[in-house]
């Protein structure tokens, strides 16, 4: 699958592409935002076995830019009985930029029209104020919350927080 935007280039993701998802997981692992999610495998091997498995989903797309062929971050969807849950990560260089918002644009319609779906969902932490408000430009609405945990504190102690299911219907 290929698809290109003004400025970007989107492919499907290939196992090979496990060394430039290498550094967006570093990149996440340590934003202020990796509490609100689970964390992003860190040797090697776990790296490559999870970019191997994105790959083989069909679900997982670089998302490259066209001037320097970059690889900036992925979109990815999860079928959940014919709805589709929506996932991004792009490293923080390439944030705050449209980038995600062009990449999941193309990619809503582009899964919308070959896959005939109907709804969309995503979710993310409330706190999460840029996910929140790319999710809203995309044209999803906050449905409901829900408490989380990824992680733990020194104590070992929950470290909860407050996560939104957004929808987005057509």
């Amino acid at each position: 699958m290929n698809r290109e935007t003004d400025r970007l280039y989107i492919r499907s993701l290939l196992a090979d592409d496990w060394q430039e998802l290498k550094i967006i997981f570093q990149d996440f692992n340590s934003s202020p935002y990796a509490v609100y999610d689970a964390p992003f495998p860190d040797t090697d091997p776990d790296i490559q076995k999870l970019t191997a498995n994105f790959a083989a989903s069909g679900l997982f797309f670089a998302v490259l830019l066209k001037d320097s062929s970059a690889l900036i971050g992925y979109v990815c969807f999860h079928n959940n009985n014919g709805s589709y849950d929506l996932g991004y990560c792009f490293h923080s260089d390439y944030q705050g930029k449209g980038y995600a918002l062009e990449a999941c644009q193309e990619l809503l319609r582009f899964i919308k029209l070959s896959d005939n779906v109907k709804e969309f969902t995503a979710g993310t932490a409330l706190k999460n104020i840029p996910s929140c408000k790319l999710l809203k430009r995309l044209g999803f609405s906050l449905q409901e919350t829900e408490v989380l945990s990824f992680h733990k504190d020194s104590a070992g102690k929950e470290l909860l927080f407050e996560g939104g299911i957004f929808k987005k219907k057509d």
